[in-house]
C-alpha cells in the first residue's frame, strides 16, 4: 500500500523549468513542503520522490495526518508515548 501511495502522489507532481537558471523545479500539490530542484527532469523526479518519502516518515513520526491521494489513505495507528 505504501508503494501505491507514493506512486499516486508522484503522478500528481508538477514540474517547470525555472527561467533564472534553467533548472527543473517539481512539487506535489497537497503535500506542503514537498518540492525539489535539479539540473535535469530525471534528477528532479528522483529528488522529489526522496523528499516525499522523508516527508511521509516525518509525518508518521509526529503523528501528522497524511493526505488521501488517488483514493488511497494511509492510516497510521496512534502510539501512546508513556514515560518510562
Amino acid at each position: 500500500m505504501l508503494l501505491e501511495y507514493i506512486q499516486a502522489a508522484m503522478a500528481k507532481a508538477k514540474y517547470e523549468i525555472l527561467p533564472d537558471d534553467g533548472t527543473y523545479y517539481g512539487r506535489i500539490p497537497g503535500f506542503k513542503g514537498v518540492w525539489a530542484q535539479a539540473e535535469t527532469l530525471e534528477a528532479c523526479r528522483a529528488e522529489l520522490q526522496s523528499v516525499l518519502e522523508d516527508w511521509i516518515l516525518l509525518s508518521v513520526r509526529f503523528n501528522d495526518r497524511l493526505p488521501s491521494v488517488g483514493g488511497i489513505r494511509l492510516k497510521v495507528p496512534r502510539i501512546s508515548r508513556k514515560a518510562s
